[in-house]
């Protein structure tokens, strides 16, 4: 699933980084100094592992000393003698926190995990230390209480808000035995979505199908049968073909496989991952939903989903769930239309079976084919993956005047890893460094995402700090004989991350914990949504759909059957994505004081929802790592819904006024991407929008109005 967690001071969201080189003599710890590296990207070549902890537990010091000066100074609380001078506490919590995180995702490890046992608590129980020192609340509260009278910028009150409501949320409140009992179930949390996650990626690189008959192969890509041929070979098995959980793996067998049982295997493979043995998830979730309600008892409310929708735009599990049924309905009546004309299809071939989950992926393509002429293998020969990024930063330039130059020395953590100075187009100016890592491995987790290695802010002097921005993908690897060719779908991936990726590349924001993606966090997928909607637009497929061996440009005759084809099998889609989000609002519902029946409680809510017996969850519980791999998506599934609204809303502007309106992009770029988070974000949208947005354009957008 597209994807995106940033890090902040306060809360840290997992993501991922592993590099491993050997200690040598005389070691100086890069996390230790400011990196002397171009525009600061970490000198991931010198970064061992031995460096993690030890700096870890420097800038925990660092940190608390500079906490210290700010609690003991005699002088009034001022913004700048407090909250200003928290923002830039921490430099080497800010340098090494990032990438560790990013390197446990992306690059994992043996020695990863095992440093991660530790890393992880270290921080929480600085975190929570932080967050609940009395003398630094009170300095809060002071300015908080008084922020009326002290002549604030619209971005400073929004800080000092916002400032206020972390350490409320965080515990700053409660009695001292209380205090001692959230931060048990915090750190309590923290093994646990370890270990979730362990089991999880564990749990997939466990699973494989090997094939040994050809014939059983029939139906897939040649990109596909030769990624498999080489896992094969990779594991000493020679002449065999081996399918894995990962996406590229996976989606090619549902979609295109013609041998039902292999569809099959695949299809209980990954519904059941992390059920069972060693790698069981189900007992990790139930004590992490009676945690998450000790904690959110704790904090006042009445269940934990209550305290994860407080602090976003819906305000409340209702709010998101009201949205969410508007759009569930039309789904699941679309989903009815699409069902029948794959069950017609069984029927005229003599399929003497009804439509099952592993068979619908495999169907919609046969409808698709027979409805539009359309065969998605066809159009991926137009879909090398670098000529997709060429057109993704064609279409930034276009749209906001940035270039993007590969960096071919600049530091990298893996060697697939590519690097690019982001720079104003007219001016040349520096705007950010971005890095792209999008191919499948086994250390790197499931899906895709974009984070930051270095953030943004503005000094005192007016000059900038400009971000490190880093996007990460699992798309399918090349081969000696093939480049990576993207489906559809991993287009529009590409994009949505990139979209991410310019939130963080163009902010303009004052202040670090305001700047990028530090915005609501349903907010945070209208930048990366709305970008999608250029992927497939004609004007852009041109300039970048260049068949593989030929050169050709896309079409005419295509991109006018992609045209047609564009809301196919979007009942699935769509109802796929809203049962998995109103599962996780059902979650943040529970308060349960002894375990439950996780995957009864799935039927459950299924069953309530009359969902088709041809569907499931998008992610079932013991995978999905949105919700339980941390606190960043839970009881926030919904967000990629709820900014759907905003972003099928926005980009109906751009339709009509032009999808490279100068005066457009403009508006876009300085109201949402530069702004981050200093300002209201329903405030920001009606700004570049002139409105606020209905559903409407989004059940247009997939095809579901009647």
């Amino acid at each position: 699933m597209k994807h995106s967690l940033s890090i902040t001071l306060l809360a840290a969201a997992a993501m991922t980084v592993a590099t491993g080189c050997h200690k040598e003599k005389m070691h100086e710890n890069p996390f230790l100094a400011e990196y002397t590296t171009e525009y600061g990207i970490p000198p991931f070549d010198q970064i061992t592992y031995d460096d993690y902890l030890p700096a870890l537990k420097a800038g925990i010091e660092q940190q608390n000393e500079e906490i210290k000066t700010i609690t003991e100074n005699d002088s009034t609380p001022t913004f700048d003698n407090t909250i200003l001078a928290l923002e830039h506490s921490g430099a080497i919590l800010d340098r090494v926190l990032p990438v560790f995180y990013a390197l446990e995702e992306s690059n994992s490890s043996d020695e990863m995990v095992e440093i991660g046992e530790q890393f992880h608590q270290l921080y929480q129980a600085h975190a929570d230390e932080l967050m609940m020192n009395d003398a630094l609340f009170g300095r809060v509260k002071h300015l908080y209480d008084n922020r009326d009278s002290l002549g604030l910028a619209p971005d400073q009150r929004l800080l000092v808000e916002k400032t206020y409501k972390d350490f409320v949320r965080n515990g700053a409140l409660l009695s001292d035995a209380d205090k001692e009992k959230l931060k048990a179930v915090n750190a309590e949390l923290t093994d646990l979505y370890n270990a979730f996650n362990k089991n999880l990626l564990k749990a997939t690189n466990a699973f494989a199908v090997v094939i040994d008959n050809k014939e059983d192969l029939a139906g897939l890509p040649a990109g596909t049968v030769a990624v498999a041929a080489e896992e094969a070979a990779s594991r000493g098995m020679e002449g065999k073909w081996v399918f894995t959980l990962h996406a590229p793996s996976r989606l090619p067998v549902l979609q295109f496989a013609q041998n039902r049982d292999l569809r099959r295997r695949i299809y209980e493979g990954y519904t059941t991952q992390a059920t069972e043995g060693e790698n069981n998830n189900l007992p990790v979730i139930n004590k992490i939903l009676k945690a998450r309600s000790q904690k959110a008892a704790l904090l006042g409310f009445k269940d934990f989903g209550s305290y994860m929708t407080d602090n976003v735009m819906a305000g409340t599990t209702q709010a998101a769930e009201d949205l969410l049924m508007q759009i569930w309905k039309p789904a699941v009546a679309k989903v009815k239309e699409e069902v029948a004309e794959m069950q017609a299809i069984v029927d005229a071939e003599g399929g003497d079976f009804k439509i099952q989950p592993y068979d619908y992926y495999y169907y919609a393509e046969k409808v698709r084919q027979k409805k539009y002429d359309f065969d998605e293998s066809q159009v991926s020969a137009y879909f090398p993956v670098d000529s997709v990024r060429l057109g993704i930063f064609g279409m930034a330039e276009r749209l906001y005047g940035v270039k993007f130059t590969e960096m071919k020395d600049a530091p990298k953590y893996y060697d697939e890893v590519n690097v690019y100075d982001v720079t104003d187009a007219a001016t040349g100016e520096h705007v950010a460094v971005f890095m792209t890592d999008y191919f499948t491995r086994p250390s790197k987790r499931q899906g895709a995402w974009m984070s930051e290695f270095k953030g943004s802010w503005t000094n005192e002097d007016g000059t900038s700090s400009r971000p490190v921005i880093f996007n990460v993908g699992n798309f399918t690897r090349p081969t000696a004989e093939m480049p990576s060719l993207l489906t559809i779908d991993e287009v529009e991936t590409m994009f949505h991350e990139f979209g991410h990726g310019l939130h963080g590349m163009l902010t303009r924001a004052r202040y670090k914990s305001q700047a990028g993606t530090n915005v609501d966090r349903d907010f945070v997928e209208l930048p990366s949504q709305i970008h999608e909607h250029w992927a497939m637009e004609p004007e852009v497929l041109r300039t970048y759909a260049h068949h593989y061996k030929t050169g050709e440009v896309i079409p005419d005759e295509l991109i006018a059957k992609l045209q047609a084809a564009a809301t196919h099998n979007q009942g699935f889609a769509t109802a796929e994505l809203a049962g998995a989000a109103l599962l996780d609002l059902q979650f943040g519902k529970l308060n349960p004081e002894g375990d439950i029946d996780v995957l009864a409680f799935e039927k459950k809510v299924a069953d309530d929802l009359g969902m088709p017996a041809e569907l499931t969850f998008r992610y079932r519980s013991p995978y999905f790592k949105h919700i339980f791999g941390s606190d960043g998506y839970a009881s926030g599934y919904y967000t990629y819904l709820w900014a759907e609204v905003l972003d099928t809303d926005g980009f109906e502007l751009f339709k009509e006024k032009g999808i490279f309106d100068p005066e457009t992009a403009k508006s876009f770029k300085e109201n949402i991407l530069e702004m981050g988070g200093s300002a209201d974000p329903m405030d920001l949208y009606v700004r570049f929008r002139g409105h606020k947005p209905g559903v409407e354009a989004l059940i247009r957008n997939r095809g579901l109005a009647d």
